[in-house]
């Protein structure tokens, strides 16, 4: 492991975030790496922190996500130190099932929901069998990493409980010393009012993952005017549904957002920060 250290918090810890108010004003010594990663119709999230730990939220529908993840990672390195499973739909979770046959994983993190999936109990199994540590999480709870830090905003027991498997998306609020990324998993706008309601201007972020791939049912007006992301990135593919949608689309467009990025277009996404600046590259990734 990487100089793993890891706390889960379990009651509600008041965090006193300071958000840049410039895109290009960043304080830091050490860069950390955020690659949203072309797998598809899905989601699926690497975040480097500056010690080095490797958290992987989400792995899309396919093997896609290995030969990305091999772009990143390279010939040698064959470590995950945490995977983030945000609810049991394919495509977040089914590139688990490639990821155990060429990674190890360190713990998996997931909200607890069970599904009647042949690939979801493939996943549990090889879990199982390897002997890979699972949390359960929830609103309140809290991870940290040396000044790294992931909050978890949602589910709370109501959503947990939702027939709806979008509404137990598992929200994660990452702190970086000053950069803050909001993962939303694919909530709709009901779990975004309820977001907006509980925690107002402490959503306020820096990089937005875009929810359910720019569902119209997702992005509200008002949930984008709390967040006031700077860089919006819709992780989507080819598909049925129409995302991301022109409502979504237009919500996003009308945000006062700099930059909006999707992995259709603009493939694997990185960004980190380089002498102040936080930087986007797409398509070609150079570690």
């Amino acid at each position: 492991m990487k100089n793993l250290s890891w706390v889960v918090v379990l009651a509600v810890v008041g965090l006193n975030l300071f958000v840049w108010a410039q895109i290009i004003f960043l304080d830091r010594s050490i860069s950390p790496k955020i690659y949203f990663l072309n797998v598809g119709q899905g989601d699926s999230t690497l975040v480097e922190f500056p010690t080095g730990v490797q958290i992987l939220t989400d792995a899309g529908p396919s093997k896609k996500v290995v030969g990305e993840l091999g772009k990143i990672l390279g010939e040698t390195d064959h470590y995950i130190d945490l995977a983030i499973i945000t609810h049991p739909q394919l495509d977040h979770f089914n590139g688990f099932n490639e990821i155990l046959e060429r990674y190890e994983v360190g713990a998996f993190i997931v909200n607890g929901r069970e599904v009647d999936l042949p690939e979801w109990k493939s996943l549990v199994a090889k879990i199982s069998e390897r002997k890979i540590p699972v949390i359960i999480l929830a609103a309140t709870d809290k991870i940290k990493n040396a000044e790294n830090k992931i909050e978890i905003l949602s589910p709370d027991q109501n959503f947990i409980q939702s027939g709806e498997l979008n509404d137990t998306s598992l929200v994660e609020l990452i702190q970086i010393k000053n950069l803050k990324l909001l993962l939303t998993g694919d909530i709709g706008q009901n779990v975004e009012k309820y977001l907006v309601k509980k925690l107002g201007s402490q959503l306020k972020t820096d990089i937005l993952k875009v929810a359910h791939h720019g569902s119209k049912f997702s992005s509200s007006n008002e949930f984008l005017g709390v967040v006031n992301p700077k860089v919006a990135v819709i992780e989507v593919g080819d598909n049925r549904y129409g995302h991301p949608t022109p409502e979504a689309i237009q919500r996003l467009s009308e945000a006062n957002i700099l930059k909006i990025l999707r992995t259709d277009q603009d493939g694997t996404i990185k960004t980190l920060t380089e002498n102040k600046r936080l930087k986007l590259f797409s398509a070609q990734i150079d570690k």
